[in-house]
Formats: C-alpha cells, structure tokens, sequence
C-alpha cells in the first residue's frame, strides 16, 4: 500500500506527525488497513490529530 492510497485526511495528519508515520510504515497491509477504517469517521483536524497522538504512543493496539 502506497501512501497515495491513503485518504487525504489521513494522508496530510501522518505528513505532520512523524512518530505516527513512522509507526504506521511498520504496519503490515492489513493493519494499515485497519487504521484506515478507523480514521473514516473522523470528522475534524483535532479529531485526526488526537486519534494519531495515541496511535503514535501504541494507545490504540493495533
């Protein structure tokens, strides 16, 4: 998976949070995926940032 096959959303939070791009680039197809579908119901910028915040710190268990 590309980082082009990523929402917008997702895609321009990861570009502004390295840990959680760098977490995510060790993710396997699947888990990305995962988070993928997690992040469509988000709805703001803060929401985004927040939900990143704790996938970068391994809140989330994926």
């Amino acid at each position: 998976m590309n980082k082009k096959e990523l929402p917008m959303n997702l895609r321009n939070a990861l570009a502004k949070n390295e840990d959680a791009m760098k977490q995510f680039d060790t993710l396997s197809d699947s888990q990305k995926q995962a988070v993928i579908n997690k992040t469509r119901k988000i709805n703001s910028n803060y929401e985004m940032d927040c939900f990143l915040d704790y996938f970068s710190n391994g809140s989330l268990g994926i």
